[in-house]
């Protein structure tokens, strides 16, 4: 199960399509593998030198604006 709290649903919506498509195939295929019980192939594993945060700039930007918005 994918657990998303409010401030990464947010950052999700403002992601730009492109980002959100890739994202959803992802998910997609993990579910999928997940359902036959199988693993990804080893070759079409992520390194974590390869892996992109593409979320991670949106959810300091949602943060930061429900900071600033509870301060106010």
């Amino acid at each position: 199960m994918i657990y998303e709290n409010d401030n990464v649903k947010e950052a999700i919506r403002r992601v730009l399509g492109n980002l959100y498509n890739d994202r959803m195939f992802r998910i997609k295929r993990i579910l999928g593998l997940t359902m036959r019980q199988q693993i990804l192939p080893k070759e079409q594993w992520t390194e974590y030198e390869e892996d992109k945060f593409y979320l991670e700039p949106y959810l300091k930007e949602v943060i930061w604006g429900r900071k600033r918005w509870a301060k106010k």
